[in-house]
């Protein structure tokens, strides 16, 4: 979950580390360091707290020098404090370290009988330690470094730095990704792309088990037995400007209006209008595969994981296909039945979220098919998958996703409605009535977000409230769970997401007159049974905000605010009413005055189990 900066060049190393931090800073911000060689020496700045403190602090101590790391902490092993902060160093070595290393305490304490002094309460500690150790035995700086990895258990991203070799910057990777980027006489580490794209498009991946040593001429890359390896360098397309918040006031405000340009994005060069068909180009080659598979099960965590609550309803209802879901830290510690027969589709926005990628292992393991879906490219789960469906959405700077969320929801509606064309589900005219609601839906989403400073001001109304209710019914259910969990990370209220027939059977408890209860109510063959829900909360004196398509005169008699989405099929409809559950949430926030971008102790991707 950790942001990792690296540079060497002929350039002032600590600026342009603290400006990929910057890129990075989603990635954790509980603390933030910078190390640099200075007159032949590392120096290193740290600071407690957002990355603005650590800029204060090198304005006040500069850190001069053209080979440097830096770091943006989200804590895991210790509490956010300067002690904890990274670099670490032990003796003559450096270290930041993205990752856990499950056996730390084992090290530490071999290591403190042979005399070591430790500073922090940190696993990463033990890592500068090791190197450190080895290094006084006489082994070359690359050597040491690797004897240390053969130590540690757990996930990591490792960046090195070392006294003895001012010109060479170490990283390693397992589990926990490293992207190196290749400049004209300079040369860049960084956990993340977006970090690097100030300064070059050129960029290799580290494969888990890899090592790379890095100087201003040149990138080696060998596994953690020496063997040396070849790379050939990506080029990477993403445009920076995207990563800006193009004047809107929060990046999560700005993702939640790039929300209809992702959708088209998601369906570029997928849906033939024409012909009815959905053309996934990049599965043809594994169509065999597909036509095998006889049921699902969508892993995921967080949001995503209520992307695959949505997906079981698209898979079962348009491709007939059974389909389970399952929480990616579940999954990957159950003895689940999985076969050759089965396809398990791992869902993630960063394809870093460690649980999901080890659930899909898992399943692979098992004999399973396995696709990513994925919005990342290149990315973990995207290199161990058999197929991979892309969202485009674009990076996604927030912590809180919305545009990651809905092209999901996209691309497992193309991917539906393909498996339920090769699979004899859907005819002509079903197929051809589906795509032209989902050409239709960008449009759509256009109209919901008009809505927006109607919301605000229902906000204004409620965001006083210390506890909601959300209610759906069918393929909206999952829908109420992710409107909870929007107005949970960014504006710190506890919500509820239910099932609206559930409700009697408990949540009903809860309900008076200080709670707002947020109904999704759309016109669809469920919509008696959710008003019925509906009267039992305004009988019970529950503030009511509907939310539908189908304005009527019994919704008005007890809905205290309605907010209203344009018509669509069922089925894309959860699409629809994600927008306004995303616009209360950010309305809330701001009102409780929250940070939007940045929730409290939340990080964009959980690369930790």
């Amino acid at each position: 979950m950790c942001g990792i900066m690296g540079y060497v060049g002929q350039r002032e190393a600590a600026p342009l580390l603290f400006q990929g931090l910057k890129r990075l800073e989603y990635r954790g911000y509980d603390s933030a360091g910078i190390a640099a060689f200075t007159n032949g020496h590392i120096s290193i700045r740290r600071a407690v707290g957002k990355l603005n403190n650590l800029n204060q602090l090198l304005k006040e101590e500069p850190l001069p020098g053209s080979v440097g790391i830096g770091h943006t902490r989200w804590a895991t092993h210790g509490s956010p404090s300067e002690e904890n902060a990274h670099p670490h160093r032990a003796g003559d070595v450096v270290v930041i370290h993205n990752g856990i290393i499950e056996n730390y305490l084992d090290l530490r304490h071999s290591l403190i009988e042979k005399g070591r002094t430790f500073s922090s309460e940190t696993d990463t500690e033990v890592i500068s330690h090791l190197i450190d150790q080895y290094l006084r035995e006489d082994m070359s700086f690359s050597e040491a470094t690797r004897a240390a990895l053969r130590h540690l258990s757990g996930s990591f991203a490792i960046v090195v730095l070392s006294e003895k070799n001012p010109g060479t910057i170490l990283t390693a990777k397992n589990a926990t990704p490293i992207v190196i980027g290749l400049g004209e006489g300079e040369n860049f580490i960084a956990s993340d792309v977006p970090a690097l794209l100030d300064y070059t498009r050129r960029v290799m991946f580290l494969d888990d088990g890899e090592m790379a040593e890095v100087s201003c001429t040149g990138v080696s890359i060998s596994d953690f037995s020496g063997q040396p390896i070849e790379r050939a360098p990506r080029q990477i397309t993403w445009d920076p400007i995207t990563a800006q918040k193009s004047g809107y006031k929060h990046f999560l405000l700005k993702e939640i209006h790039e929300q209809p340009q992702a959708i088209i994005d998601t369906m570029r060069g997928r849906v033939l209008e024409e012909s009815g068909e959905i053309a996934l180009g990049e599965l043809d080659k594994h169509l065999p595969l597909l036509d095998s598979v006889k049921r699902a099960t969508l892993v995921a965590c967080g949001t995503a994981w209520h992307s695959c609550l949505v997906g079981k309803f698209l898979f079962e209802e348009l491709a007939a296909l059974p389909t389970e879901v399952d929480y990616g830290s579940e999954f990957r510690y159950r003895h689940t039945p999985v076969n050759r027969d089965a396809l398990v589709v791992a869902i993630s926005q960063s394809g870093e979220t460690a649980d999901t990628l080890a659930a899909l292992e898992r399943g692979r393991a098992k004999g399973a098919s396995t696709l990513a879906v994925c919005n990342v490219v290149d990315s973990s789960i995207t290199r161990k998958a058999d197929m991979v469906v892309y969202t485009h959405a674009g990076p996604e700077i927030s912590v809180a996703s919305t545009k990651a969320f809905t092209t999901q929801l996209t691309a497992l509606y193309l991917l539906a409605v393909h498996l339920g064309q090769r699979r004899g589900v859907l005819n002509k005219d079903q197929s051809h009535k589906l795509i032209k609601d989902i050409v239709n839906l960008p449009s759509l989403v256009q109209e919901a977000l008009t809505k927006a400073k109607a919301i605000g001001k229902i906000a204004k109304k409620y965001g006083h409230a210390s506890d909601f209710l959300y209610l759906g019914r069918g393929v909206n259910y999952p829908i109420a769970l992710e409107g909870a969990l929007k107005l949970k990370e960014i504006s710190y209220i506890h919500a509820e997401g239910y099932p609206a027939g559930e409700m009697k059977h408990g949540p009903i408890a809860l309900i008076d007159e200080q709670m707002p209860v947020v109904v999704l109510i759309p016109k669809d063959p469920v919509y008696e049974k959710t008003l019925s829900n509906m009267k039992e909360v305004e009988a019970r004196g529950g503030r009511i905000i509907a939310l539908t398509d189908a304005p009527s005169p019994e919704l008005e008699e007890i809905a205290w605010e309605i907010i209203q989405v344009p018509t669509t099929n069922h089925l894309l409809m959860p699409i629809l009413l994600s927008i306004p559950l995303q616009l209360l949430a950010y309305h809330v926030a701001i009102y409780r005055g929250t940070d939007v971008d940045q929730p409290r102790n939340l990080a964009k991707s959980v690369t930790v189990e």
